[in-house]
């Protein structure tokens, strides 16, 4: 009689452990084969779930490894660091120099790139399928998420990334909402400190900037990445210099530089370095350098 009961037992907990197992498959979207639309409006055809991928492009790698799709990454591009587990991934060059021959030995069933006409070209020539990841504001990004989502069968991870990232922006958008605006400028490149590149209009740099509280002093720019004259910033005065931790001039510099000094950041030492990686990078800790640059903006609201 015991047996018989340990066997019925048995057979019901199988029973609801498939029906549990089916539900929980049922809230991830399958994948479904088709053809997929790229950046570039390339249409490509996707008819099984890639399990060799190449990433060209350090955003891309982060949102692979945001959906948890580590394990299928078989290779990156040298400027992908982040998370720490992509530092084991065998390296192939960068888009603007890429190894071919290691990319080709690593067999991908799929490229995720950046848009470089000489790499596209040179994948295109060599029949490896690829698709092109170049969002150009956010909406975009929240596009290529979900985008990487539908072809790798993460659709609901992809989508629950999503609204973990609007959320955050939501917060901060309502945080900075009654306060002033603060005039801002974002330096990306001060080899030339007379002549600093900075993001315009349609940049990542001017929304961020935007949704955080702050005045972009280059909004008018008539291009996302724009020389800004010296003369420029001084006439209009910005009131934060944010710096990116890496390949820019250090905040004594400005403070050196006779015109710089005419600012009103640099007279009220208001030069901020912060984690270039999180602005730069169009993935999925954008919305946490939105929190960054919230922070510096407005310091007042975060005490």
């Amino acid at each position: 009689m015991g047996k018989i009961l340990a066997v019925k037992r048995f057979g019901v907990i199988f029973i609801l452990s498939n029906l549990l197992f089916s539900l929980v498959a049922g809230c991830q979207p399958a994948f479904q084969p088709g053809t997929y639309t790229d950046d570039m409006g390339r249409e490509v055809n996707i008819s099984n779930v890639p399990e060799r991928i190449v990433s060209y492009g350090s955003s891309i790698t982060e949102i692979l490894f945001a959906l948890g799709l580590g394990e299928k990454v078989v290779g990156v591009d040298d400027f992908s660091d982040y998370p720490e587990a992509v530092k084991s991934k065998p390296k192939v060059g960068d888009a603007f120099s890429p190894s071919i021959e290691r990319l080709v030995g690593l067999e991908p069933d799929l490229v995720l790139t950046v848009k470089q006409e000489q790499l596209n070209t040179a994948l295109d020539n060599l029949g490896v399928k690829f698709m092109v990841i170049d969002p150009t504001d956010i909406d975009g990004i929240y596009k290529n998420i979900e985008l990487i989502g539908e072809i790798t069968g993460v659709e609901g991870k992809a989508s629950k990334l999503i609204d973990d990232m609007k959320k955050t922006t939501a917060r901060v958008q309502s945080q900075v909402k009654s306060a002033p605006e603060i005039r801002v400028i974002f330096l990306i490149d001060t080899a030339d400190l007379n002549n600093p590149w900075t993001g315009g209009h349609g940049s990542f740099i001017d929304a961020l900037i935007t949704m955080a509280g702050g005045e972009n002093i280059a909004a008018e720019a008539p291009a996302p990445w724009v020389q800004f004259s010296i003369e420029q910033i001084i006439s209009a005065d910005p009131e934060i210099i944010i710096l990116p931790n890496k390949y820019v001039a250090s905040p004594q510099a400005l403070k050196d530089h006779p015109a710089w000094q005419r600012t009103s950041a640099v007279r009220n030492n208001r030069i901020i370095i912060i984690n270039g990686d999180l602005i730069n990078r169009p993935g999925p800790r954008l919305v946490q350098g939105l929190d960054e640059l919230a922070k510096i903006i407005h310091p007042e609201l975060y005490k």
